[in-house]
């Protein structure tokens, strides 16, 4: 009992902080002619009440998919109708075709907010306590302090309170799949995630894992008897939960064709904005058809002629991205188990931000949700990474004005984070789960004996240059000629980092089977 009243303090304790960010402005708060992403939730409230479904995602005079058109999976459009439902009965107006567009009052405010808060009650909380319910070979105590922790990621908080956004459900759907088949009902783990995939598309992030995970436990099983048996039933699984969001899209081809383009602009750009990844960072410094072969630069030349170059880009991108997350991925097939599931969760979804084809700043949560699953077995580089992941996204929360919320939640996570796992005293070798690849190392470097070290000291030097950064972007004006200046470095020391902890998180993931047999020996 005392362990469910610890964490309904908890929860009260999140939703406390949750609410209080909810009170500052919004995205796009009298910012016409778009309003930003709060209008656009609004704005889907607007289109799916008052328009038929065939039409939700089609433009039309009644539906300018240039002013927020909706471009999210099924589940994102029926939540919104239901939002609608809900704002009918209290206020036609919010949702009023047309004359509602870019409406603004303290009520309509509390009612937007409320539908965030009551999602992430329903969906998203539930999940992150009992999945720290069920953590093994752990204190009651300290069950409750990583929930708190996980509840205080101010990443989260700040752009679905503070920037206006649903990625809780979509987060939340994805972390009852993580429960479902870590706890072997595997089926209710994938009907979960496909629910996460068909609310946001960008779950895709996971979806390797999902699928490597599941077919892994497969073979294990045997593919000519209970593993076989298992495949099909997640098969129709997947195949049942697709017909029945996607039913009312499948009557026509073009129209589920309308809503594939909606959700995948192939035709857009490698990216838009500024954002941490490698195409973004690096195209400052070094321009991609500058380091290319000329025959390479000569198919793209063809390609842009032929209006063909986003295909080029496409497949360039996509290269990267499968063959860093290709080893991780091989691996959890070939040796499933929970631990190498929430590690290569964390791996795909950094190899997904960091090289895959239009990335937004926000993509970055789908990585810091599997890291604050991992949070209670690698506190220390875990508590860096969610510090790291929410600097990131700086210039959005500063776009936002939300430098405060940013600043109190922050510091109020790492206290939280510090107190709860004392993490600076978790920087050994053992704790950074570094021990087997330091050992292999060692035989051919027998000095090899600062990595620890190293590694306290690269976590001072982030500290002290996120820090710097944000003091300099709320102090100082750029430079006329370099009117994104600051915007970029934070950018390009953000990403730094994440490539840093792309390798680290596959350091663990390939040295974990080592780890085992030498922790075998030991015992």
């Amino acid at each position: 009992m005392e362990k469910w009243h610890l964490m309904t303090i908890v929860v009260l304790i999140g939703l406390t902080v949750r609410w209080t960010v909810s009170l500052n402005s919004y995205s796009g708060a009298g910012k016409p002619p778009m309003f930003g992403d709060y209008e656009a939730q609004r704005h889907w409230q607007e289109i799916t009440f008052n328009l038929p479904i065939k039409q939700w995602y089609f433009n039309s005079s009644d539906n300018n998919l240039q002013y927020w058109g909706l471009d999210y999976p099924p589940l994102t459009a029926y939540h919104s109708l239901l939002c609608a439902y809900v704002a009918k009965f209290i206020n036609p107006d919010w949702i009023a075709l047309h004359t509602s567009r870019g409406y603004e009052s303290q009520a309509h405010k509390l009612f937007m907010r409320t539908t965030v808060l009551i999602a992430d009650l329903l969906i998203y909380i539930p999940a992150v306590v009992l999945y720290c319910c069920c953590l093994k070979e752990i204190s009651t105590k300290k069950k409750v302090a990583n929930a708190l922790c996980i509840l205080l990621y101010p990443g989260l908080i700040l752009i679905d309170y503070g920037h206006f956004q649903y990625n809780s459900v979509s987060l939340g759907f994805a972390l009852w799949g993580v429960l479902g088949v870590s706890c072997d009902w595997d089926l209710l783990g994938s009907l979960a995630f496909c629910l996460a995939i068909n609310y946001k598309q960008m779950e895709l992030y996971h979806s390797l894992p999902f699928f490597c995970f599941l077919l892994g436990k497969c073979f294990k099983k045997g593919l000519k008897g209970k593993g076989f048996v298992l495949l099909i039933k997640l098969a129709c699984t997947v195949v049942a939960s697709f017909i029945l969001c996607w039913l009312p899209f499948c009557t026509e081809r073009e129209q589920t064709l309308q809503v594939l383009r909606r959700l995948f602009p192939v035709d857009r750009g490698l990216f838009e904005d500024k954002v941490a990844n490698i195409w973004c960072s690096f195209s400052i410094f070094l321009k991609i058809k500058e380091i290319l072969p000329h025959h390479f630069q000569i198919i793209i030349r063809y390609c842009y002629q032929e209006n063909k170059c986003f295909i080029f880009i496409r497949f360039f991108s996509f290269c990267f991205t499968f063959l860093s997350l290709l080893p991780a991925c091989v691996k959890l097939t070939l040796q499933p188990s929970s631990k190498g599931f929430r590690f290569t969760l964390v791996s795909c979804a950094l190899s997904f931000f960091l090289f895959s084809f239009q990335v937004h700043e926000k993509s970055i949560l789908l990585v810091s949700l599997p890291v604050c699953l991992v949070l209670s077995e690698i506190p220390f580089m875990s508590t860096w990474f969610l510090l790291v992941s929410t600097f990131s996204m700086l210039p959005l929360l500063l776009k936002d004005e939300l430098l405060m919320p940013l600043v109190v939640t922050t510091i109020a996570f790492f206290i939280a984070c510090a107190t709860s796992f004392s993490i600076f005293e978790k920087t050994s070798e053992e704790e950074l789960q570094l021990k087997s690849f330091s050992l292999s190392v060692r035989k051919y470097l027998p000095c090899f004996t600062f990595l620890s070290r190293i590694i306290q000291y690269l976590f001072l030097i982030s500290v002290i240059t996120m820090v710097l950064l944000t003091l300099i972007t709320v102090t100082l004006d750029p430079p006329q000629k370099l009117p994104d200046l600051f915007s970029v470095l934070v950018c390009f020391v953000s990403c730094l980092h994440f490539l840093f902890f792309l390798v680290y998180f596959n350091i663990i993931i390939m040295w974990d089977s080592k780890s085992g047999r030498n922790q075998k020996k030991i015992n």
